[in-house]
């Protein structure tokens, strides 16, 4: 290939990167009321949650409990269950594995943010209570948004309408080391 067209791409990707440092990329969300420390996070959510919630992972696509959750509810954080995201009445089956909504329940529930991580530009949802990530928001959805809410399961507990339990995740057994 030729140095000359080599050039803009070369030039492309660079204004790429600043345009997402400019945009927040690299920002941090601003401090939640309900923020913690990461210690303080771990002795509360269960190690998949804190790797989603607290290190932006992302759990594996069709494992989510709530990814056919059809009850009449709410969703809420699963480290603030008296925050309330999402309405099931806003869930639709978007065929991406994840739980997805077309609209948050209220505009100051969530925090968006752009997120340049893995060489994308995309839009990331953060809980407004406690600073933590959720998932993602893109340009996709259906009527009459347009927006998909694409959420890590693990990220939410649902609330039924009618009040009946709801079901937690099995308690995890702490790590033992073996003897040699």
């Amino acid at each position: 290939m030729k140095m000359r067209s080599i050039v803009p791409l070369v030039v492309t990707a660079a204004l790429c990167l600043a345009l997402g440092q400019l945009l927040g990329g690299e920002a941090k969300a601003p401090a939640a009321p309900g923020a913690k420390s990461e210690t303080e996070w771990q002795k509360i959510l269960t190690p998949q949650q804190f790797n989603v919630l607290v290190h932006h992972g992302t759990e594996r696509p069709f494992t989510s409990e709530l990814l056919h959750e059809t009850r009449e509810g709410t969703f809420v954080c699963a480290a603030a269950p008296d925050h309330t995201l999402f309405r099931s009445a806003d869930k639709f089956e978007s065929g991406t594995g994840w739980p997805s909504f077309t609209q948050a329940i209220a505009p100051e529930a969530v925090i968006l943010r752009s997120d340049t991580s893995y060489g994308m530009t995309r839009v990331e949802v953060l809980c407004a209570r406690t600073g933590l990530h959720l998932g993602h928001v893109f340009d996709d959805g259906p009527p009459p948004t347009g927006k998909r809410y694409c959420m890590n399961g693990v990220a939410l507990k649902f609330v039924p309408k009618d009040g009946a339990a709801v079901a937690k995740p099995a308690p995890v057994a702490p790590k033992t080391e073996e003897k040699k």
